[in-house]
């Protein structure tokens, strides 16, 4: 960090350094290459690796054209943008870190960062986010800088993205728009893509403008006939309600996606299959840990926010029990409130599970911020009471002390890496023995025309001893109550 250029000194600028640190911090990885011989074992073909890669922006390449006029300009290029961030509570460290996290969205998204700002105050301006002064200050750092977008580091109202714009003279967009931006880039599914979608109009509704005849309105005073008579509706008004409606066809789609959902989910109980979910800060390793303990192949990037849609695979433990493990969006520090909603049956799967493995960054400056930041989203989805085991991922890459700080920290916790393997042993070890564990214990003898209980005995529930005899199997399993009904005409009578 280096002072600012003004004469007050509640305000800080991050010079180039800042991008070369604090940025790369936020990334949250050491090597940012991938290659098929070290990692495709690990991560499967990664098939949208390369379609997501397949049309890049490039900085400083121009592609104007040399005739062109004031009517027809064209350019393209990363947009360079400024970040402004207000600090109210908490250490100068604390405040670094969130401008850090707010530079590595901004790159995900496709953006240049040019200069970052940090003002020191009590609570945002109600005006203008940092106050008229600040205000002039940043325009002065945009024209310097030659940017053209201006992004802070909170959620701004309609009248302080309004009036800081007329300040500035550049776009200026928030932290909420910005995640908003990258979740519509990376969804793929079409429930991912109606989520997305409602959380964008539900954030766009109250910050709607009008210019010039979108305010002027429809037929009215009589002239029309019958129903046309009254003041009228404004073309800003309708945009509204044309959203309002649209808004609620979303809801309704995404309430049908649900239920298909939800009759995946009652086929898993049905079969008592014991679910695994996958939660975590974004950028964490969730997908790498995935790739490592079930060879999903799921995308894994050094990016905030890589893999949007949820992905669902089985798995089995050493001791041969079956379970599913699903892989759920990330998580960041102050997750707008849209996302949470429009998301929640995707959530769901996490309040569903039997097991939460919470996935922590050990090599990122902050993890307990992390932990913090993702146990506020599961409280928000009522997933307090599902069992938690605490997976601090990259511990080839973390400092020892924070290792040793987090273990002991958080008592039911295990160090380990999905780009090693370090420590997945005991983690599949962890995980056999935490998971529920059917409630039955019976011992049967199957004829071996009732192959069928056979082969559901191991499937949903726990084979203890198996011997084949003359008459049939000879089982001593651990089974749901339904299970052993069906077993119990084999059960052999006792000796005499």
């Amino acid at each position: 960090m280096t002072s600012s250029s003004s004469p007050s000194q509640d305000t800080r600028r991050l010079a180039q350094d800042y991008s070369d640190g604090l940025r790369a911090d936020a990334l949250m990885e050491e090597d940012v290459a991938w290659s098929h011989e070290i990692d495709g074992e690990r991560d499967g073909d990664q098939f949208d690796r390369s379609e997501r890669a397949a049309l890049r922006r490039v900085a400083n390449l121009s592609t104007e054209l040399e005739d062109v006029t004031e009517v027809e300009y064209r350019q393209l290029r990363l947009e360079r943008v400024v970040l402004v961030g207000v600090w109210t509570s908490g250490t100068a460290q604390d405040a670094d870190n969130s401008l850090a996290e707010l530079a590595a969205l901004a790159e995900t998204a496709g953006a240049l960062v040019l200069d970052g700002v940090i003002q020191r105050r009590d609570k945002p301006d109600a005006a203008t986010y940092i106050g008229s002064g600040k205000a002039l200050e940043l325009r002065d750092i945009v024209l310097e800088s030659g940017a053209d977008t201006v992004i802070c580091d909170g959620e701004l109202s309609p009248g302080q993205l309004i009036q800081l714009e007329d300040v500035v003279k550049v776009k200026v967009i928030d932290r909420t728009a910005l995640i908003l931006d990258i979740f519509a880039q990376h969804a793929k599914s079409r429930e991912g893509k109606a989520q997305v979608a409602l959380a964008q109009m539900q954030y766009m509704l109250p910050r709607l403008r009008g210019w010039g005849q979108s305010l002027s309105r429809q037929m009215g005073g009589g002239r029309g006939g019958l129903a046309t008579r009254g003041p009228g509706e404004t073309k800003i008004e309708t945009d509204r309600r044309r959203i309002r409606e649209k808004m609620a066809k979303m809801r309704r789609e995404i309430a049908e996606m649900k239920t298909g959902r939800e009759i995946k989910r009652q086929e898993r109980r049905r079969n008592k299959v014991p679910s695994v979910a996958i939660a975590g800060y974004t950028n964490a390793g969730k997908s790498s840990l995935l790739n490592r303990l079930t060879g999903a192949g799921v995308l894994v990037e050094n990016a905030l926010f890589a893999t949007l849609d949820p992905t669902v695979r089985r798995a089995e433990t050493p001791g041969g029990r079956l379970y599913t493990l699903a892989d759920t969006v990330g998580f960041v520090r102050h997750l707008p409130h849209h996302l949470v909603e429009a998301f929640r049956s995707t959530m769901e799967e996490v309040g569903d599970s039997d097991l939460i493995l919470h996935v922590v960054d050990g090599s990122h400056p902050a993890p307990e911020e992390q932990l913090a930041a993702v146990r506020e989203v599961i409280r928000d989805v009522g997933a307090t009471d599902v069992p938690e085991i605490v997976v601090i991922n990259k511990a080839d890459a973390a400092d020892p002390l924070v290792l040793q700080r987090l273990l002991r920290v958080e008592k039911r916790s295990i160090a380990v890496s999905a780009r090693t393997g370090q420590g997945i042993d005991e983690l599949l070890a962890l995980l056999d023995n935490d998971l529920p564990r059917p409630s039955v214990e019976i011992e049967a003898l199957v004829p071996y025309t009732h192959g069928k209980l056979v082969a559901r005995a191991h499937n949903e529930g726990e084979v203890l001893s198996e011997e084949h005899t003359a008459e049939g199997t000879l089982l001593k399993v651990r089974v749901h109550e339904e299970l052993a009904a069906e077993l119990a005409p084999y059960v052999p009578a006792p000796a005499a």
